[in-house]
């Protein structure tokens, strides 16, 4: 049997020393899923018992294409940090990544909560009745394994690869405007840039063809799992990437624009 505390211990570890693991815990150990999340829920004890609070959940595998190859039933998540979530000042923020091990950058719909999501919901427009706002996000993901290669149970037991997540300008989610909502998150598109070059190109059907739809995913898929808070006010929700996620380096000025949906143009200074 699978140490879950050893384990966390391991991951936190490589985290802090910056260094990978050659083997991930699937293939050394035959980590599964639900001890994954046993893993995860270690590592927010021991977060917690630090004095930080959790600031949310970020989402992994939001593309239901690659679920029949990895035998998911639904997508995984992780639990964000009040020190790994930032809001930009005038949609633009710095950020050090000097102690991460490989990062990445991935553009994404960031929900905050003004009510509890139940399971079962399958309309966009239901779920963004629980929503208080959404924003453009930069969540940048970072990895303890070897060449990036894993499965979705060391995903959920190494943070969700969480290492921070940038909030744009909140854009109110109102009664009047749901239904607008509804249409543009499906159809939006997204410019990924590197100091002014287009590097990906993505959209708002990335998401489980919207990140609205990705949300209420959420809600039902932490549902199942035993012992797992339900979604509440106040948390956020980083949706899922709408591109390709894609290595960087400190030094670069990151931005992201969208068309077809009103949120602003943010910008990340890596340092």
């Amino acid at each position: 049997m699978i140490n879950i505390h050893a384990l966390a211990a391991e991951l936190t570890s490589a985290y802090a020393e910056c260094r990978t693991l050659s083997t991930p815990p699937s293939s050394r150990d035959g980590l599964d899923l639900p001890t994954a999340y046993a893993v995860e829920r270690e590592l927010m004890r021991k977060r917690r018992s630090d004095g930080h609070k959790t600031a949310g959940i970020k989402v992994g595998y939001a593309n239901k294409a690659i679920w029949r190859v990895l035998k998911l039933e639904t997508l995984v998540w992780a639990h964000m940090y009040d020190d790994t979530v930032r809001y930009a000042e005038a949609n633009a923020a710095t950020l050090s990544i000097a102690k991460m091990i490989s990062p990445k950058i991935e553009p994404e719909i960031v929900f905050k909560m003004k009510a509890p999501l139940s399971a079962g919901v399958t309309d966009a427009g239901a779920a963004l009745q629980a929503v208080e706002w959404l924003a453009l996000g930069f969540e940048i993901i970072d990895c303890p394994y070897a060449d990036w290669k894993f499965q979705p149970a060391d995903f959920v037991a190494a943070y969700g690869l969480h290492a921070a997540l940038v909030v744009g300008e909140p854009r109110p989610v109102t009664q009047s405007n749901i239904s607008e909502l509804v249409e543009q998150l499906a159809k939006f598109t997204v410019r990924l840039s590197n100091n002014g070059q287009v590097i990906e190109e993505g959209s708002g059907r990335n998401s489980l063809r919207s990140p609205a739809l990705c949300l209420a995913e959420l809600a039902s898929a932490m549902a199942k799992l035993d012992g797992a808070d339900p979604l509440a006010a106040g948390d956020l929700v980083s949706s899922g990437t709408l591109t390709e996620s894609t290595p960087i380096q400190s030094g670069a000025t990151w931005t992201a624009s969208v068309e077809g949906i009103d949120l602003s143009t943010l910008t990340v200074t890596l340092l």
